[in-house]
């Protein structure tokens, strides 16, 4: 489990799971608002087939106190940069700062490499853009796909 202490709104620590047969099923119904779906897949599920096919990327339930919330997942590429990738916080969910504290809390494990942190979001998510670079992300110019890459780098 990584906890870096980070809570919700309401209060609700907010913490990091591996994916397994206890809590798979939930990680793979969470499912975000229609209007997010231009940005990320329809359903977790189409992330966790991802990194059972990938060496690259890995899965984690995101929890709310004991609630699975949401998935997101972190890889790390052929220059040891680590990256966040396909996170997804239910609709049910949204709008209690759990997408925050996932990145915070998921950074704060990443950090520890001392490499830098990417990772990606398609310029017209504007919510995305916004709460990147309120936790310290850049934009870098460089794109993977039609998504624009950011980075936080690791402190001095």
């Amino acid at each position: 489990m990584i906890d870096s202490g980070h809570s919700d709104r309401t209060g609700r620590r907010v913490t990091l799971r591996p994916v397994d047969d206890d809590n798979w099923r939930a990680v793979a119904d969470v499912a975000p608002r229609d209007d997010q779906r231009a940005f990320v897949f329809a359903l977790a599920a189409r992330y966790l087939l991802l990194t059972e096919r990938s060496d690259v990327w890995n899965s984690l339930a995101v929890y709310a106190d004991e609630t699975v919330v949401g998935h997101v997942m972190w890889g790390v590429d052929d220059d040891e940069s680590r990256w966040i990738g396909g996170m997804v916080i239910d609709a049910a969910e949204q709008g209690r700062g759990l997408g925050r504290a996932t990145v915070r809390t998921i950074a704060d494990r990443l950090a520890e490499a001392g490499r830098p942190i990417r990772l990606s979001y398609h310029p017209d998510n504007k919510p995305a853009a916004a709460l990147y670079t309120s936790l310290g992300f850049h934009p870098t110019g460089a794109f993977e796909d039609d998504e624009l890459v950011a980075e936080l780098l690791p402190p001095a």
